[in-house]
């Protein structure tokens, strides 16, 4: 009998030494660096917690995972979400995890954005809300409401930037995050002032920015243009700015802008209305906003790209000059059309 009870407890030294040597070690069924996984709401619950801990193949050792989690009495605290675990990290560690809802910090990289599409692409691979929800709450104005914007407007409380959240916070507060960082930036370095300078509101010289985004990379070029721009507004001359007609056909990878085109009855036409367009056609650059504000002061009318595609364009103040260099450029732009087309045959 004696010899029974020692037995009996030598087993459950031993199974208490596994036990604590497998809560202790590496716990984790993977090679990667790290690795995520999601629990979704409705399945907190303990059999669906460990089902996706096994299917995306997170740990080892279920059972003693189970029986841990259970001592710890983490199954009734499990909230949903998105959970990052790394490679070798213990089973103690990742039910601790658990417990204390030490949830992954996911990050929304907004860099240039060009339509309500595309941003909702972008929120709904990365959060719980799916993009038909992100496109539903751009296009009403009842949920842009407390921004003090409209549908065509919502992109001007966007900063391109780079914003932390979890996986499931919710839409309002992402916009809630981004307005206060729209608000921030214009308080910052007297920019208000500076778009009341030269007669703009935030929102109208966030517009002007979008613009001169996508006309080029070339920052001084970024702030010429930008005067160009300026002055055309000031003479209620039209800007004819050949990015909004691309915006307007919802084609940004068009290289010549056609006659045809320009018929386009699209409000964001610059080339049949006048002023700004109703939007912004895409999310500019603090920089670009910047250069924007701080634009010199030109007698800058006209530009056009240079014939040696350098990226840099030729500023004039009268048409005359503007266009002989325009006929410049469409003759360059002829002979490389040519070449590439010979060139693909």
């Amino acid at each position: 009998m004696k010899r029974i009870a020692t037995l009996i407890f030598i087993i459950i030294i031993i199974a208490g030494g596994t036990i604590i040597y497998l809560a202790l070690g590496s716990g984790t069924a993977f090679d990667e660096k790290t690795k995520y996984f999601i629990i979704e709401e409705g399945k907190t619950d303990k059999a669906s917690v460990l089902e996706t801990l096994e299917n995306k193949n997170i740990i080892t050792h279920t059972t003693v995972f189970s029986l841990i989690a259970s001592q710890l009495k983490v199954w009734d605290k499990i909230k949903p979400g998105k959970y990052e675990v790394k490679k070798d990290e213990t089973l103690l560690n990742i039910v601790r995890m658990l417990k204390n809802n030490h949830q992954a910090q996911i990050n929304l990289v907004i860099n240039k954005v060009r339509t309500k599409e595309e941003l909702a692409r972008l929120i709904g691979k990365s959060f719980s809300s799916d993009s038909i929800n992100v496109m539903n709450f751009l296009i009403s104005n009842d949920s842009l409401q407390p921004y003090r914007v409209d549908t065509s407007l919502a992109f001007t409380i966007i900063i391109p930037d780079t914003y932390s959240f979890y996986w499931n916070t919710s839409l309002r507060s992402i916009f809630n995050k981004l307005y206060a960082t729209n608000l921030s930036f214009w308080e910052k370095n007297e920019r208000i002032k500076k778009a009341e300078n030269i007669g703009f509101t935030p929102q109208q010289a966030y517009v002007l920015a979008s613009i001169v985004e996508e006309e080029t990379n070339i920052a001084e070029d970024k702030a010429k243009i930008a005067s160009v721009y300026i002055n055309r507004l000031s003479k209620r001359m039209p800007l004819q700015a050949c990015p909004t007609i691309k915006y307007a056909m919802k084609d940004f990878g068009l290289t010549r802008i056609y006659e045809k085109y320009l018929l386009n009855p699209s409000p964001y036409n610059t080339y049949r209305n006048k002023g700004l367009p109703p939007g912004p056609i895409c999310t500019p650059s603090p920089k670009t906003i910047d250069l924007v504000l701080n634009a010199p002061k030109t007698d800058y009318l006209f530009f056009v790209a240079t014939s040696d595609f350098s990226g840099h364009s030729h500023f004039s103040s009268n048409f005359a000059e503007h266009s002989q260099y325009a006929k410049e450029y469409q003759k360059a732009l002829d002979i490389e059309m040519a070449k590439k087309k010979a060139s693909s045959q």
